[in-house]
């Protein structure tokens, strides 16, 4: 070959190359990275991108130079000389893809083999999805729940998921990890996070009319203020003690009400319907501020008819609503005492809704 065409040949794989680094590095294509897998994810993602870049720079120009520099004449129908096949040619791209694509393989298997790889000081999150919301648990805390993922900045997370309906997935792009989460199984996804803030939490997996709904956050603190919140919430949950043998209405009242509204919150209610008392504005299922009015149409007195709505959600169907939209699970993923309290909640936010 012509020093000529090798030349012109490394000129337009210089060329090639440029614009298709360009095209890569300038727009943003990915999340900034918050946790140390998403880091590696990235590095691998990099390392493909960059022998693509290499392998489209040498297929680009070896194509545009034979066009420019082999063009026939269009009157020209002659056959072209017969060429012999090079067996040194052969064995050389034949070898230089197996070497890049075994190389690609061995990077992958040791970034997902360090992903997977706990640390001693894991902090286990057991996280439970339904439709149509997560809810996240600390059993190290003494089982403190939460709507949000509250995770430590710089320490091992393990994800534990198990659904209570059909199959979802949890997602954080910041995280650059994705794991459906599968009836019957319980899925394991490892985090280490790096940075601070506020990431969105999101189900992947068509899971239901109100899938687009099924979102949440993660929210990535300093070691202290996550041990902090940690503690806060197991005083929030513990039951209130007393030194005195006598309590004022008013004081059970309240308590009720907090209760009720904690797992009216910590099932994610809030996500498919409307109630001014937990400041919810989910628009997938029946406004509960007008369980009230719902409960005479049904003809049932109101606490039977929000206790029966829950258990058995297909029992009466308000009028522009379908079946099967909200889950059924609830009568045996929930303890009397929590279903008593979210009834109750229900019951006096119903009324004083309906006062107004």
């Amino acid at each position: 070959m012509r020093r000529g065409s090798i030349v012109a040949l490394l000129g337009l794989a210089l060329i090639a190359g440029g614009v298709a680094t360009a095209v890569a590095l300038v727009p943003t294509w990915l999340p900034e990275d918050a946790s140390q897998e998403a880091g590696r994810i990235a590095f691998t993602f990099w390392f493909v991108i960059a022998i693509c870049i290499f392998i489209f720079a040498i297929v680009a120009a070896v194509m545009v130079y034979a066009v420019l520099r082999f063009r026939v004449q269009e009157d020209d129908f002659e056959d072209g000389p017969p060429i012999h096949g090079h067996t040194g040619l052969e064995i050389t791209w034949t070898i230089i893809p197996f070497i890049l694509v075994t190389s690609i393989a061995i990077v992958s298997a040791i970034v997902l083999s360090r992903n997977d790889a706990q640390a001693k000081d894991t902090l286990r999150v057991d996280v439970t999805a339904q439709q149509f919301t997560f809810t996240f648990s600390y059993p190290d805390a003494g089982n403190v729940t939460s709507p949000v993922l509250m995770l430590p900045k710089g320490r091992s997370v393990e994800l534990y998921m198990r659904s209570l309906d059909v199959i979802h997935s949890v997602f954080v792009p910041q995280f650059s990890q994705k794991e459906d989460v599968v009836p019957g199984l319980v899925t394991q996804l490892h985090i280490t996070p790096t940075r601070l803030g506020t990431f969105p939490l999101e189900c992947t997996e068509l899971c239901g009319l109100g899938h687009s709904l099924m979102r949440s956050q993660a929210v990535v603190m300093e070691p202290g203020a996550f041990d902090s919140w940690l503690k806060k919430q197991g005083k929030t949950a513990a039951p209130p003690s007393s030194t005195t043998t006598s309590t004022t209405s008013t004081t059970t009242t309240t308590s009720s009400s907090a209760a009720g509204l904690s797992v009216f919150n910590a099932n994610g209610c809030s996500s498919c319907h409307t109630l001014s008392a937990a400041n919810a504005t989910g628009k997938v299922g029946p406004d509960l501020d007008n369980l009230v009015a719902y409960a005479k149409k049904a003809n049932q007195p109101l606490e039977a008819f929000v206790h029966d709505s829950i258990v058995d959600p297909n029992a009466y169907i308000q009028p522009g609503y379908q079946k099967n939209v909200m889950p059924g699970t609830f009568g045996q993923s929930l303890t009397k005492s929590q279903l008593d309290a979210v009834v109750s909640f229900l019951v006096q936010s119903a009324q004083k809704s309906g006062n107004k």
